[in-house]
């Protein structure tokens, strides 16, 4: 049997229209959206406007060319903080940042943006209150991280996102964790940036990902080139979305994207979460009763995505991760997870955690069979 419980990094297997749709763009289309008049490349084009229109549905996005489309959340969220920030703005973050965040900041910093990282709680909650606290007069932006990819803590981002309008700031949420797993309205919860990738929870292929910014959010494009349009400009345009595509779009990355959003508006994100949940509970049941293991996070379910970190005392992560590789081919994370801040709050720098993501296509037999072999690689461990 082998198991792929590393769904948080990329989500494994895909649903199978996400394979047929690549394999459609590369062989039967093959032409670049936007750039040719032949109906090939207005296929193609068709295919692209049809992908943002299917993201627009699932995160009730009015205007789907607000949506941009990039390599990654990576990518998102580099243009999300370096296109909108400015000498002399501040910035609010957390403790529970991936590096994605924290890179990009760091950066800014040596540009004259000013960062207060508010610490999470050792469960990786983030209080409001404390987010309050840090609001300046110059206050630009709250950027975090809706579910932790270390822990699966799910921040109150209604609460965080009145707290950035108050203080007249944008808020930027990074969807990495949860977009295709949890239900996001734009609208509702106040988003004014949403950055997700399109390789975990929204079941796409690697190197897609996409930006959502407000009719009200000034951005500036990171990267000038063609764009399909405005072609007599010497400068960038500064038109949505085309502004901010500059170069050939992936289109068989944005077919699959589409199909992978088409299967979960078809499937329910409400039915996928449930699903989900119910197999982190039964992994957090089962792993609770071996001796020494700690599992982290908050302990209410709701307040929990679709990843259970655990340490063993006295065992490696990486030691116990190579195990389970090689004995039961179970693919799980080990590590530091890209987010050493989040590691520090949650008390287990420098080893990291080892970490468990389930997808849609888990089942129970596969947590269980995991659970049990978690078990005796740790019998093996401590008596080599």
């Amino acid at each position: 049997m082998s198991i792929y419980l590393d769904n948080a990094a990329t989500s494994y297997p895909k649903p199978e229209q996400v394979y047929q749709a690549v394999l459609h763009a590369m062989r039967d289309i093959g032409a670049s959206p936007g750039r040719g008049g032949y109906r090939r490349s207005l296929e193609a084009s068709r295919i692209v406007f049809q992908a943002r229109e299917a993201l627009a549905t699932l995160f009730s996005i009015p205007d789907s060319s607000r949506i941009i489309f990039t390599h990654n959340a990576t990518g998102a969220l580099n243009l999300a903080l370096q296109g909108v920030l400015k000498t002399g703005d501040h910035v609010i973050t957390t403790s529970m940042e991936h590096n994605s965040v924290v890179r990009p900041l760091q950066a800014l910093i040596r540009h004259g943006v000013a960062v207060t990282t508010v610490a999470a709680g050792a469960d990786g909650m983030v209080d409001p209150v404390a987010i309050r606290c840090a609001v300046r007069p110059e206050t630009r932006m709250i950027a975090v991280s809706h579910i932790s990819n270390v822990c699966g803590a799910v921040q109150p981002l209604e609460q965080l996102a009145a707290i950035a309008h108050e203080a007249g700031a944008l808020f930027l949420v990074d969807a990495a964790q949860s977009a295709g797993y949890r239900n996001i309205d734009v609208g509702r919860i106040g988003i004014d940036l949403l950055a997700a990738p399109g390789h975990k929870g929204l079941l796409g292929p690697s190197g897609t990902g996409f930006l959502y910014a407000a009719p009200h959010v000034a951005l500036t494009p990171l990267m000038q080139g063609g764009t399909g349009s405005h072609s007599t400009l010497e400068t960038q345009p500064l038109s949505m979305p085309e502004g901010f595509e500059a170069g050939t779009l992936n289109l068989p990355g944005i077919a699959g994207l589409k199909a992978g959003v088409d299967f979960i508006l078809e499937r329910g994100i409400d039915a996928i979460c449930r699903h989900e949940q119910a197999l982190i509970q039964q992994a957090e049941a089962l792993l609770s009763q071996i001796p020494g293991l700690t599992i982290y996070g908050p302990r209410d379910p709701i307040c929990r995505g679709a990843v259970l970190s655990f340490t063993v005392a006295g065992v490696d992560p990486s030691i116990l991760a190579v195990e389970l590789d090689h004995g039961f081919d179970i693919a799980v994370r080990s590590g530091l997870h890209c987010a050493p801040q989040a590691h520090r709050t949650l008390g287990t720098l420098p080893s990291g955690t080892v970490r468990v993501s389930p997808g849609w296509s888990t089942t129970g037999e596969e947590i269980a069979f995991f659970s049990d072999a978690v078990v005796q690689c740790l019998a093996k461990i401590t008596s080599a």
